[in-house]
């Protein structure tokens, strides 16, 4: 109860925007919003150790972070470190940060953990790519779907736009859950570029980054590659044209789902690039997923506007081998046939969050004015205004949904 007291006490005190207690030790951390005024959304306000500067993915920062709500702090000040993260996206003006906290802390409702990441969505003017991707996995049934809200984030006295506060993928209790074994694991096929991680190269050619265990000992790493190689060597046999021999190698219900997320999309990275997610139990089946990183997808890339009236996907990675199967083939217009109307509900969600984002985009589009911007990489759309981006976004959706329908 006092310590209840003593939290209130200060909130009411940082009301003012008033620094109110010293570097060290601050009674709350200061919140100056007369130039971005509240906008309907938490405010993560952060400060880093001395104020000193996130320059890289590698340095981690010690840092302080605060919850405000409209008036004053929701949440006691908590310590953590703070360092850069994201591929293409950390070289934007706008880039993403690695929260880890020093302690468990359940995140405006979501599960508690001490890793979160902050998504900045810069080049995605709709800022809603990575959302409705999150929640179409989720109604689609994974088993783990990434859980995000949207926050705007002042860091070190400065306001830094809109960001979406997303769990990081990681295995974990409330996350990504494996069975307690000796040769559980959660693998990324990753960019040929990696360089960071326990990388490992396949027969094909493929690199994959082991997320866990954190540190495989040889045997396990060696394990995992036979696996891996073992299957790619299947998929290039007579034996890929047995649907009941695939699905011993690989969950196929889970592989559609996932495949349809990626090709329906039109994912730059989902057609076997990174950010392509897999677990695997020894002796069971692999899964794929969780689905992550959208935001250069749904008509956009790092080139240029993409039409949605081809398939892409299919021609990459384990679903070129794959395709070849007729049953398979069967199995994933099936798929579609009967989820269908969950891809034809993301307009109406996209409708849905506009009405809660769009107060805050006023902010965001303040300080980042590139609504405009069509020239600059990594800017390759312009837009009048907000609303417009949403609409682009919702057009492309039922354009893609109509070649679908079209051409199954």
């Amino acid at each position: 109860m006092f310590r209840f007291v003593v939290f209130l006490i200060a909130s009411l005190l940082c009301c003012s925007c008033v620094w109110n207690g010293t570097d060290s030790a601050p009674d709350c951390l200061p919140l100056d919003d007369s130039e971005f005024p509240y906008a309907e959304l938490p405010r993560l306000v952060i400060e880093t150790e001395g104020f000193t500067q996130i320059q890289d993915k590698e340095t981690s920062i010690p840092a302080k972070l605060q919850i405000y709500g409209k008036n004053a702090p929701e949440s006691e000040i908590m310590d953590l470190t703070l360092r850069g993260r994201g591929n293409s996206s950390f070289v934007m003006t706008k880039y993403g940060y690695k929260i880890k906290l020093d302690e468990k802390v359940s995140m405006l409702g979501m599960p508690k953990d001490r890793e979160w990441d902050l998504i900045s969505n810069h080049r995605d003017k709709s800022f809603l790519r990575n959302y409705i991707t999150y929640q179409l996995a989720k109604s689609l049934g994974d088993e783990y779907a990434v859980r995000t809200q949207f926050v705007e984030v002042f860091l070190n006295r400065k306001y830094l736009g809109v960001y979406q506060l997303a769990e990081h993928p990681k295995v974990a209790k409330k996350r990504i859950r494996l069975p307690e074994s000796d040769y559980s694991y959660f693998f990324e096929k990753t960019s040929e570029t990696a360089t960071d991680g326990n990388l490992i190269t396949s027969n094909l050619g493929y690199i994959y980054d082991i997320r866990y265990p954190k540190h495989p000992s040889e045997e396990l790493t060696k394990t995992l590659i036979e696996h891996i190689n073992a299957f790619e060597t299947f998929l290039q046999s007579k034996y890929v044209y047995n649907i009941d021999s695939i699905s011993k190698w690989i969950d196929l219900n889970d592989l559609i789902r996932y495949y349809w997320i990626q090709e329906f999309s039109l994912n730059i990275d989902g057609a076997f690039r990174r950010s392509q997610y897999i677990t695997w139990l020894k002796d069971t089946p692999m899964q794929m997923g969780p689905v992550w990183d959208f935001d250069i997808a749904y008509g956009i890339s790092s080139n240029g506007i993409i039409a949605p009236d081809h398939w892409y996907v299919k021609k990459y990675g384990w679903y070129r081998f794959l395709f070849k199967n007729k049953q398979f083939q069967t199995m994933v217009k099936d798929y579609w046939m009967t989820n269908r109307d969950q891809f034809k509900d993301l307009p109406e969600m996209l409708e849905q969050k506009k009405e809660d984002l769009s107060k805050a985009m006023k902010n965001e589009f303040k300080r980042w004015p590139v609504l405009g911007n069509d020239s600059e990489w990594p800017f390759i759309e312009a837009y009048d205004n907000y609303e417009d981006a949403v609409k682009a976004l919702e057009n492309w959706i039922r354009e893609r949904i109509d070649w679908i329908d079209g051409n199954q």
